[in-house]
This record gives C-alpha cells, sequence and structure tokens, in this order.
C-alpha cells in the first residue's frame, strides 16, 4: 500500500509499516500544501491512504468522495 505521511506524523512510525511505500509529504515537496491540496495532490500521486496528526482535519476537508483513506492520529493524553 502507497502511505503519506502529513507534516505533522513523526516520520518513525514508518518502522511499523514494513511491507508498505510510506513517503512524507516532505519528501514529495508538498510541504507547503495545505490540506486539500494536498489530498487531491496524494491522490494524484496514487497514495491510497495518508496519515495525519492534525484533529481538525476532518472538519477541513470534506473525503466521503475520495478514494484516498485518511487515518487521523489522536496522540495519547495525560
Amino acid at each position: 500500500m502507497r502511505i503519506l505521511f502529513d507534516q505533522n506524523v513523526p516520520r518513525t512510525l514508518r518502522n511499523l509499516l514494513p511491507g508498505h511505500d510510506v513517503r512524507t509529504a516532505a519528501e514529495m515537496g508538498w510541504s507547503t500544501l495545505v490540506n486539500g491540496i494536498l489530498v487531491d495532490a496524494a491522490e494524484r500521486g496514487g497514495f491510497e491512504a495518508m496519515i495525519t496528526a492534525d484533529r481538525s482535519f476532518r472538519f477541513q476537508v470534506n473525503i466521503s468522495a475520495r478514494s484516498l483513506r485518511v487515518i487521523i492520529l489522536n496522540p495519547a493524553v495525560g
């Protein structure tokens, strides 16, 4: 599976996804893209999933009609 990490996702999480093609937004040259435009670029780039830690992402981008799956990390509190 081809997975895109948003800017706010630690690169070390890549180690937990062996066998997957994991790229960061920075590696793709997409560091300055905002959420909706980043999703557009990810879909055009052939990514199947995107991981972000931006908890407001779901309020900013309507992904219901998208082919890209978005995983929103919830950092541990406490």
